[in-house]
């Protein structure tokens, strides 16, 4: 077996600063040029060598064996900060009880509730538009997850104003997340005003939750909502703990506001783009819909909206890098891995593989078509992770941005202000920057409330 010494590694790194800076100024070339250089490929951060998966046989071994390739390393002891020890961040040896609990919140039999509070806040949002307005389109989409988020986990809501200052919170936990990644000690603690935005953030946060937490427990439950099924679980005679549900509150805020907003943003930028796509994407929503709002049983029936939301997230999956740690010596791919190595795995350098996805630049919905010559590899679509790691609201986010789809789509057109394309922002998500869409009116009536 090779020693963890003959992985090729990747050109450019810098002494003492390694690969840092190409991950600082351009994360995505560098991602996908690694597969270039061998199945596993080193990365110099910082002092230290990490290891790059680029093969989705090599990937699937490490989200399979969770035990093995344990949740740890740069980005996540980072998420950490912010998360907690919730269900996605914590180690192996806490997560098969957390998953036990946190499940059954996610049930299929809880989706259709959570669509009706979805389609609400959908239809809230786009009768609230008017023809010709300006969108900040992620700042919009941000609004609506959060409501909707806050909806499904808090039926009782929060104050408009602690709901703004809970999701300026999240921005500011977000975009600052690939930032402190790539910060390494002591840079990371020092008295910034960057880093102190950044704490000052996560305290807000935790405080918000958890006087929600509190008051619950304080008034013994009673809603049928997200944070009841949590205060309710059981394994065996135990339930959560308050940080562990604090925890599990903020991990389903964060994930569950940024990463759908900008998976719709995407979508709708990817559509303004590609007229032909959105014209079929009308014609299927006003057949299904009927002039009526987005309900969870049109989801299964809106199938080329399952699957233009299922093509942007492989162009640009919100999560688009992982870290793991080895937790003893392991073989990867030939190589001998050392205990305590960090193992870094990408669904943008899977997803925009030429041989496993043919065009892998191109927006191409019919891609997913169960007919279509070649079909993706298995293992090679990633956006929500694999193995008991995998995201247990994959579901529920999925459902959520195919009945806002659709609820747009049946009202408005949005244009893209300039020409120019939109790149990525480097965030804690791979969010567009600077979107901004002009909203064009296709029905006059509004869309009716089921």
């Amino acid at each position: 077996m090779k020693a963890l010494s003959t992985i090729p590694r990747a050109p450019g790194a810098l002494p003492l600063l390694g690969h840092l800076p190409r991950l600082a100024r351009d994360p995505l070339a560098l991602l996908s040029s690694l597969p270039r250089h061998g199945d596993v490929v080193r990365l110099r951060v910082g002092p230290t060598d990490a290891v790059v998966v680029c093969t989705p046989e090599l990937t699937e071994q490490v989200l399979r064996d969770d035990r093995t390739f344990d949740k740890g390393g740069f980005l996540i002891d980072r998420a950490r900060e912010s998360l907690g020890d919730g269900v996605g961040t914590c180690v192996h040896a806490k997560h098969r009880r957390q998953r036990r609990l946190v499940q059954p919140a996610f049930h299929s039999s809880r989706l259709p509730a959570y669509g009706e509070t979805m389609a609400r806040q959908a239809v809230a949002m786009v009768e609230s538009w008017q023809e010709g307005q300006v969108l900040d389109v992620v700042a919009e989409l941000m609004r609506f997850t959060s409501s909707t988020l806050v909806a499904t986990m808090f039926s009782d809501g929060l104050p408009p104003a602690v709901l703004r200052q809970a999701v300026d919170d999240v921005e500011t936990v977000v975009n600052g997340g690939a930032r402190r990644m790539l910060l390494p000690p002591p840079l990371d603690r020092l008295p910034t005003p960057a880093n102190r935005r950044h704490h000052r953030a996560i305290a807000r946060l935790r405080a918000t939750v958890g006087g929600i937490i509190a008051a619950r427990r304080d008034c013994g439950g009673g809603s049928d909502d997200l944070m009841s099924l949590l205060l309710d679980a059981r394994d065996g005679d135990a339930g959560l703990t308050d940080t562990e549900l604090m925890d599990q509150a903020i991990t389903f805020f964060v994930a569950g506001t940024d990463t759908v907003a900008t998976t719709l943003a995407w979508v709708l930028y990817d559509l303004a783009r590609h007229p032909d796509v959105e014209e079929r994407l009308h014609t299927e929503v006003d057949e299904e819909l009927a002039g009526e709002a987005p309900r969870y049983d049109h989801v299964h029936r809106l199938a080329l909206t399952g699957r233009v939301v299922t093509e942007s997230l492989r162009l640009r999956s919100p999560a688009w890098l992982f870290t793991r740690t080895t937790t003893t010596d392991t073989d990867l791919g030939g190589h001998a891995i050392p205990a305590g190595t960090t193992v870094v795995y990408s669904q943008y350098l899977l997803h925009h593989r030429q041989d496993l996805y043919p065009d892998p630049e191109m927006f191409q919905p019919d891609r997913w078509l169960a007919c279509h010559d070649p079909q993706p590899p298995h293992g090679a679509f990633i956006a929500f992770g694999g193995g008991a790691r995998k995201c247990a609201g994959d579901r529920f986010g999925l459902a959520e941005a195919s009945i806002a789809l659709a609820a747009i789509a049946a009202r408005w057109r949005l244009r893209p202000l300039s020409g120019r394309d939109v790149r990525p922002a480097l965030s804690g998500v791979l969010r567009p920057r600077d979107l901004r869409m002009r909203i064009v009116a296709r029905h006059p009536a509004p869309v009716s409330q089921a």
